[in-house]
C-alpha cells in the first residue's frame, strides 16, 4: 500500500494538462474582458453619433 501512495505522489503526468487548462482559462478571461470593454466603447460611439444625427436632422 505505501508503494502505491508514493507512486501516486510522484506521478506528474496530469500536471501539464492542468497547467495548459489554467493558461487557456486565463486567456479566455482576458479575451472576454477585452471584448466587453470594446463593445461598450463602440456602443457609446454609436450612441453619440445617433444623438448627433437626431439633433441635427430636426
Amino acid at each position: 500500500m505505501p508503494s502505491i501512495v508514493s507512486r501516486f505522489m510522484r506521478d506528474e503526468t496530469g500536471a501539464t494538462a492542468v497547467e495548459y487548462g489554467l493558461i487557456a482559462a486565463l486567456i479566455a478571461l482576458a479575451i472576454i474582458a477585452g471584448a466587453g470593454a470594446l463593445g461598450n466603447a463602440i456602443n457609446a460611439k454609436f450612441t453619440k453619433i445617433g444623438n448627433t444625427l437626431n439633433s441635427s436632422g430636426s
